[in-house]
């Protein structure tokens, strides 16, 4: 009898400890409508054949967004790069290319990780795109395992460590094996931004690429 009351006790508390991904997502998604933050970026690439370990690649900057559609990446570590979305265009600017990219902003989100970030209000807005899961506490977070539903894309898995109403970390697989961890310090919750705030202008000169 103490045996199965244990093993009952067990079930319930994983049960409650994975609900809490979820309502925490639930809740950064309904409370903070806008956001800013300093970030650090890992990438790391599959080991290749004769390598000892895998490559990996560190880069920083800051970054902001504003519900629904709006956000921007300042990179400013080892190379200055600017990805700003505009709710209609998804901005990319290589500044030592002098050149931007400009895409349609539905169509090159989709189910990304900034699809993610960006998402309306509410956790039936990623559920078209994403199967979404809570996965067990870890390193002090609540855990949201997000897995693309279309399966022709690249993004194989995202997972995302919540701490209370802030976005702490994004973990990003894709198809090939490449992992992208991104974590975010220096959280600042409704800091009263604006959609102007999102607007890109493309600099004098530069080259103006719309594939």
């Amino acid at each position: 009898m103490k045996r199965l009351f244990l093993s009952a006790a067990l079930a319930l508390s994983g049960f409650a400890a994975q609900a809490d991904g979820l309502q925490a997502l639930d809740a950064f998604l309904r409370e903070v409508g806008s956001a800013r933050a300093s970030f650090t970026q890992v990438v790391t690439s599959p080991t290749r054949a004769g390598e000892a370990k895998p490559r990996s690649k560190t880069s920083s900057g800051r970054f902001e967004f504003m519900r629904p559609d709006r956000f921007r990446f300042e990179y400013t570590k080892p190379f200055p790069q600017t990805i700003v979305a505009d709710g209609q265009t998804l901005w990319l600017y290589d500044v030592d290319l002098n050149q931007v990219t400009a895409r349609r902003q539905k169509d090159a989100l989709g189910s990304t990780p900034a699809a993610i970030i960006a998402a309306a209000g509410q956790i039936d807005a990623l559920k078209g795109a994403f199967e979404l899961k809570s996965a067990p506490e870890q390193d002090g977070l609540q855990w949201v395992e997000a897995t693309p539903r279309a399966k022709e894309g690249q993004l194989r898995l995202v997972r995302i460590g919540l701490r209370e109403k802030e976005l702490a970390v994004l973990d990003i697989e894709d198809g090939l094996g490449q992992r992208s961890v991104l974590r975010f310090s220096q959280w600042q919750a409704n800091p009263g931004l604006k959609a102007g705030d999102f607007r890109f202008e493309p600099p004098a000169g530069a080259d103006v690429i719309r594939p």
